[in-house]
């Protein structure tokens, strides 16, 4: 039996060992199950290339609805829909940078801003928290589910479920797309960070917390207060009726 030559689809059997004799030593055991064992590696490892393959958009539509489906280097990411901390300060940065640049309403305008919007940018289809486009690059724009145009800004708030994936794939599709600027916020930590960039590298502008003001470009021609962002800290609400001198107050969110 020649176990170099043996087909990845053979059916292995003990009985197969070309046993000498019945006290055959167990180093040609063991040899045996050594080959075996790396044959049956190598079957596998080709069978996972053979069956794989890029996900496509399709695979996006057919994905769960209460899931947000994202291809990133041919692979589909689904992640649950956003906690409450996490929307809240998506909506919150969106409703700021609205009013003044979508609409003009304070700033300058000449923005189109939206929130969650498919952007189908080479073989990545991604979906950011918050994207806007200078009304100069595309003065009219598209009404279909989607859009190909990469946008010249980007935030994504950041979350347990989507940290990885934000920071990693993502970011390395929107610098390859020529995304100009990007902003990352982070609602557990409660900071912004804003990004440059600069050839195919992301550069730090700056990093805010808590409640900073915050005049970033592209949008330093209006300011704002980070804090408005975030949900308030838990505190202590005494309910003096109730409470006894060893009571503990009870912690509550406002």
């Amino acid at each position: 039996m020649n176990l170099l030559n043996t087909k990845p689809d053979a059916k292995w059997d003990i009985k197969a060992v070309p046993f000498d004799s019945p006290r055959t030593d167990g180093l040609k055991l063991c040899q045996y199950a050594f080959k075996v064992c790396e044959t049956m590696k190598k079957s596998h490892a080709v069978s996972v290339a053979e069956t794989s393959s890029h996900a496509t958009y399709q695979d996006v539509l057919d994905a769960p609805p209460h899931m947000v489906a994202e291809i990133v280097s041919g692979t589909l990411y689904t992640h649950p829909r956003p906690a409450l901390r996490h929307a809240i300060a998506s909506l919150g940065l969106g409703g700021i940078i609205n009013q003044s640049f979508h609409y003009g309403r304070g700033g300058p305008g000449g923005w189109w801003i939206l929130g969650e919007p498919e952007l189908h940018l080479g073989e990545d289809i991604l979906v950011p928290d918050l994207a806007g486009w200078r009304r100069e690059r595309i003065p009219v724009f598209p009404t279909g589910a989607y859009c190909t145009l990469a946008p010249d800004w980007v935030c994504e708030v950041l979350s347990p479920s989507t940290r990885k994936l934000d920071l990693g794939g993502k970011r390395v599709a929107y610098a390859r797309e020529g995304v100009s600027y990007l902003w990352l916020a982070d609602p557990i930590v409660q900071s912004l960070e804003a990004f440059k960039l600069c050839g195919t590298q992301w550069v730090l502008i700056d990093t805010l917390f808590n409640d900073a003001p915050v005049s970033l470009p592209p949008f330093e021609a209006i300011s704002f207060n980070l804090g408005d962002l975030w949900l308030p800290h838990a505190v202590h609400q005494e309910q003096p009726s109730k409470l006894t001198a060893e009571a503990e107050p009870e912690l509550i969110e406002t």
